[in-house]
């Protein structure tokens, strides 16, 4: 059945102009009295004066924006029986203060009690009343605003007994916002008499807050970990539920600001969370849970949530199949944009050498081997996403590009491509064919695999338009699902390959064979001896210069190994095979040596003084949410870009786009400051920041008006589109 339980849609400010007044005497007995009230007001005014107070109410402290006081609902006090007291505060209109999860940004109230003398206790354990929500753009705030009384329990146990008096001392700090955002604090003490309790004054102040608190739930609560909460129980229906929402008790495990969008049934309320990175890893999900029926009535509700099947309805299931395949089609288009994106700049020679290769191919080494690049590509997406997947579900907070956060990985990944280029330049060769061999031998169907492997590597670190969503959905629903489309991402990647392969007229238009494709060959390696530059630098930004020193010293040997091994391979028919032995173990040590500095470069990037950071333009202000609701508090613009070192997209979005004299100018003019978050190594803020806003990857770009709901921009950007963006809400 139902819990009937007072509206609470806003703490009201409580006040004592309600009591009954004492009522007053008639005829001839209000002289005598009067008298009477005086002499006794005499005699008590010396205890009263003696005290700081003994009412149920400390003196009252005033601060910028408030006034606090300790209130107690009894005058006496006496030993085992807790003592019902609360921090009062009244705030001055237009200002709040929050709540234990204060949702995206703010600070919960907190305040420490001491009681000493007759009898001694302490608490500092609040007994929350139920918040109101405060949306604010993007954010979502849960806050108390008016007359905030925020009860305790202080247990109290004999001490001194000698004293009939019970000091009691708290210091209180809270956050009050209204614009801008000020911490307030103060010392407040009262005394009272030890005795039978009996109730004070300030009495009625803890019965009106009673009303306000949630009670335990009656129903059963679970949830899933794709963030649906679903209650069930008899007399829940669409007549009796007409709204719902979610108020979770730790700050984080959801995106608060995001519709929940509530289905409600016979027998069930669910509600479709939209849960942030840990969330999937949850034992139990507590909160409070209001349910709100036709006549505007609201019911709070206390839930401790377990894991468990959520059954969905119909119309849901519908929705959700709706978005898997949205989700589908995006992670594919978003995979062929990507072959056009900067981000695969790296693996042009790769790509380019394998398309010419097909122009003098038989057909069915056409198919075979577009095919193997596919499955490559595919392979090596969906691998990806699998780890992505398990590392979230151990707890770990990963997103897009995770892997190029690491300067080990990111070392590796350079001498990867320092190899390549040597193999192009012909140096040495992965098979024992010469680099002088006729450009029509017969190449391994593995080394497409390895080409699609590699591609994937070297370009995942980027995200091209429509692959945010595509991602954010593939890692917040089903395991099958999410590497299903990750699959699709992939697919898209490889297409271009695939159409050149299946059709025949696509191969024909391709150059015939010839000497110049040796040529070309050679002239790719440099833009992998580039990408190496640009991988020192990213390295050096995560774990600082010293990482140069290992990294360089790896391609040293490792470029020794080569030219030991190409000698070998190019004089392989007129060498002894003493000579060979020896030479292949020149050629061995050298590739150990550089796998021996493996250790030392994780040890130095462990190192947490080594990452350097980004250097931020004039005019460029780091991100941080404390410093983004500050300057949204104040009234400018915002405009959040988010990057990394390790993403070219970003890079060239920033150099072409954002760090140029007009779109400066512009953002001067439009009174908006640009915010940079850099991810080039793991930042758990921006990693929480891009989840809320249905991202898990760079780039990402959001502006958010002084007035007015934030804007998503694309991935790709131009100056005349930042202008307009930043200059359409005025």
């Amino acid at each position: 059945m139902s819990l009937p339980v007072m509206p609470f849609s806003r703490l009201t400010a409580f006040n004592r102009s309600s009591a009954p007044a004492p009522m007053q005497a008639k005829g001839n007995r209000r002289g005598l009295a009067g008298w009477l009230a005086l002499s006794v007001a005499c005699l008590a005014a010396p205890f009263v004066f003696s005290h700081p107070s003994i009412a149920a109410e400390s003196p009252q402290v005033k601060t910028g924006h408030s006034i606090a006081s300790l209130i107690t609902f009894s005058d006496t006090v006496e030993a085992d029986s807790p003592l019902r007291i609360a921090l009062r505060l009244q705030l001055q209109q237009g200002w709040h203060t929050y709540w234990q999860n204060p949702g995206d940004a703010g600070d919960p109230p907190a305040i420490t009690i001491k009681a000493d003398g007759a009898l001694q206790g302490s608490t500092q354990t609040i007994q929350w009343p139920v918040p109101q929500r405060i949306p604010d753009s993007s954010l979502m705030s849960y806050a108390y605003t008016g007359n905030v009384i925020l009860p305790l329990e202080l247990p109290l146990q004999p001490a001194d007994q000698k004293s009939d008096k019970v000091n009691i001392k708290a210091h209180a700090s809270w956050l009050v916002c209204e614009h801008v955002c000020v911490p307030e604090e103060a010392d407040l003490a009262l005394t009272l008499d030890k005795g039978t309790p009996a109730p004070s004054a300030q009495a009625p102040l803890f019965e009106q807050t009673l009303q306000h608190m949630a009670v335990p739930s009656p129903y059963t609560a679970t949830f899933s970990s794709n963030g649906v909460v679903q209650l069930t129980g008899k007399d829940l229906s669409p007549t009796s539920v007409s709204d719902a929402w979610f108020m979770p008790e730790q700050q984080g495990q959801i995106t608060e600001a995001a519709a929940q969008k509530p289905t409600i049934s016979d027998g069930s309320v669910t509600l479709h969370l939209k849960p942030t990175t840990d969330f999937s890893a949850l034992r139990s999900l507590s909160g409070i849970v209001v349910l709100k029926d036709k006549a505007g009535t609201e019911r709070a509700l206390q839930i401790h949530a377990n894991p468990g099947t959520v059954t969905d309805t119909s119309e849901n299931t519908l929705s959700a199949s709706t978005g898997f395949m949205q989700q589908m089609l995006f992670a594919f288009i978003g995979g062929l944009i990507l072959n056009l994106m900067p981000c695969v700049f790296p693996i042009l020679a790769m790509k380019a050498l394998a398309i010419t290769r097909l122009g003098h191919a038989v057909r069915r080494e056409q198919i075979l081997s577009a095919a193997c690049y596919a499955a490559g590509v595919i392979g090596s997406f969906t691998l990806l996403g699998a780890t992505m997947m398990a590392a979230r579900l151990t707890g770990s907070a990963t997103g897009w590009g995770f892997q190029f956060q690491s300067p080990l990985f990111v070392g590796m990944i350079c001498w990867l491509l320092f190899a390549m280029a040597l193999n192009l330049l012909g140096v040495f060769s992965f098979s024992a064919v010469s680099i002088n061999s006729a450009p029509h031998t017969r190449h391994s169907l593995w080394n497409d695999v390895l080409t699609g492997v590699l591609a994937v590597v070297v370009a995942s670190p980027c995200t091209a338009p429509f692959m945010g969503v595509a991602i954010a959905g593939a890692l917040s629903g089903p395991p099958i699902a999410g590497l299903t489309v990750f699959a699709a991402l992939g697919l898209g990647l490889a297409l271009p390959y695939l159409l050149i392969a299946t059709f025949p007229s696509c191969a024909r238009i391709l150059p015939r064979p010839g000497a110049w494709m040796v040529y070309l060959r050679q002239f790719l390696a440099f833009p992998l001896l580039a990408s190496c530059v640009w991988l020192l630098w990213v390295a050096t930004l995560e774990g600082g210069a010293s990482i140069v020193v290992l990294l360089g010293a790896g391609m040293v040997l490792l470029g020794l190994a080569a030219w030991v091994h190409g000698l070998t391979q190019t004089h392989q028919n007129t060498l002894s095979d003493h000579k060979r032995f020896a030479l292949h173990g020149l050629a061995l040590l050298a590739l150990l040596g550089a796998l021996s500095l493996l250790p030392v470069l994780r040890q130095q990037a462990a190192i947490p003084s080594s990452p350097q950071g980004m250097t931020l333009p004039e005019g460029v202000e780091a991100f941080s949410t404390a410093q983004l609701q500050t300057l949204h508090d104040s009234g400018k613009g915002v405009f959040v870009d988010m990057t990394a070192a390790w993403c070219i997209t970003c890079l060239v979005n920033e150099r072409v786009a954002l760090d140029v004299p007009e779109v400066r100018e512009a953002f001067k003019t439009q009174n908006v400051t640009l915010l940079r978050g850099d991810w080039t190594t793991h930042d758990a803020a921006i990693t929480a920041f891009l989840r809320q806003h249905g991202r898990d990857g760079v780039p990402f770009y959001l502006f958010i008006p002084a007035n007015g709901a934030p804007i998503t921009l694309p991935q790709v950007l131009t100056p005349g589109l930042v202008i307009k963006t930043i200059s359409s809400t005025r």
